[in-house]
């Protein structure tokens, strides 16, 4: 059965004093939270060792959001819009307090972040304008939460964090505890939601994009996949299974990498132009304008790529390559969610663990195989290395998965 939490919408008073004695015994009174202090894991299947996670602060504040039917709107051809959608948040939140260091994750159709409580008011607001732009841009239903820590805890779930290091300049958040999972339930049942700003509301979306064109499969098939454990189940059992999953991954040609080395290949500039242009507002009262400017610049970015040549300190090779080895294209919060490049063989053999796991009681499970690969990009300035790329299925991935796991007993 699902799991429900009873999380309620009511203002969060003082933590129990047996959690508030642990996060304070664990994370340290004197010295306060800071993400960038969590130690780097630079193995994903050490994600699966939750010795290594440390608790967040009861103080601290879960932001998350997600695109309403999401579903309906990838099988009308949408995906793009809807991975675009999911990575809004991230992009605003990291634009609007820029040098914060705050962990997230990347859902494919919505986002959650970690914010302190000095950054509160700052993402609330900035969760409102997210709302109007992804309506109005977009033609999309973003729902969006702002809940305290303290009150998943009440819940009687916890939240724990490590740091999975993609390459040497990007880190990615994972989360154990079933604390996500509170949040994400309670956003869905309405609770802590975040109203939509005033019309005409924008955050600022510098360097996101999806300007890349979609990436085949080589030799196989782009697996999206999440596996969660059910309630009660044996943690060790849930492990074990999880891990040979990854193993059966890493044996894979290029250890389930869906973007190739040199990274992919750009779309054309008058490629989905009319919709990112309505997107983007008018220039100077005019779309045409906004239309014409969008095309030069796009102009001069494919030529830039096409031919691989540098401009001044920017080189596309490099950048290229960095995009792929910064992907994030795999990742666990309160379970195992990939999106991987896989033989055929590979994916069957995960299918049925996954089912003899599920019908064993340790697990829940929902995939989606696609012929290839998309990435969303968050990369406010091409001359630096710490670019950051989501990863999903070209054919829905993550939310088609998610809308498998939903029907599920």
């Amino acid at each position: 059965m699902p799991v429900h939490y009873a999380l309620t919408d009511a203002e969060p008073g003082p933590a129990s004093p047996t959690c508030q004695q642990m996060a304070q015994a664990e994370a340290g009174v004197s010295a306060p939270f800071r993400y960038a202090d969590v130690p780097r894991l630079t193995r994903f299947s050490d994600v699966l060792d939750e010795t290594r996670y440390v608790p967040v602060p009861n103080t601290w504040w879960i932001a998350l959001c997600d695109v309403v039917m999401s579903t309906r709107a990838i099988e009308d051809g949408r995906y793009r819009s809807v991975n675009i959608a999911g990575a809004a948040l991230i992009t605003a939140v990291s634009n609007s307090l820029p040098g914060a260091d705050l962990p997230f994750v990347f859902g494919g159709d919505g986002a959650t972040l970690l914010v302190p409580p000095e950054h509160r008011d700052t993402v609330e607001a900035v969760l409102a304008e997210t709302v109007t732009w992804v309506r109005e841009a977009l033609g999309l239903d973003l729902r969006a939460a702002l809940i305290p820590v303290s009150a998943v805890r009440k819940a009687g779930q916890d939240l724990r964090i490590a740091r999975y290091a993609a390459s040497a300049h990007v880190d990615y958040a994972m989360f154990a505890g079933g604390g996500l999972s509170c949040a994400d339930a309670a956003m869905k049942r309405g609770l802590h939601a975040i109203p939509a700003g005033p019309a005409g509301a924008k955050p600022d979306l510098t360097g996101l994009s999806c300007r890349f064109e979609a990436v085949p499969a080589q030799d196989g098939l782009i697996l999206s996949l999440i596996a969660l454990p059910r309630e009660g189940a044996d943690r060790e059992a849930v492990l074990a299974i999880l891990g040979a999953i990854l193993a059966e991954v890493d044996a894979s040609p290029g250890m389930g990498r869906p973007l190739p080395e040199s990274g992919p290949s750009m779309r054309t500039p008058w490629s989905g132009l009319l919709a990112d242009a309505r997107a983007e507002g008018t220039l100077a009262g005019s779309r045409f304008l906004r239309g014409a400017a969008m095309f030069v610049t796009r102009g001069a970015a494919f030529a830039l790529f096409s031919l691989g040549l540098p401009f001044g300190r920017f080189s596309p090779r490099r950048y290229r390559r960095r995009l792929a080895a910064n992907a994030d294209f795999r990742k666990y919060d309160d379970g195992l969610r990939l999106t991987v490049a896989c033989p055929l063989a590979t994916a069957d053999r995960i299918e049925s663990r996954l089912a003899v796991a599920q019908e064993a009681g340790l697990v829940r499970y929902g995939l989606h195989r696609q012929d290839a690969a998309v990435v969303t990009c968050v990369s406010p300035s091409v001359l630096r290395d710490d670019h950051v790329h989501f990863v999903d299925g070209a054919d829905g991935g993550y939310a088609r998965a998610a809308a498998m796991l939903k029907r599920r007993p």
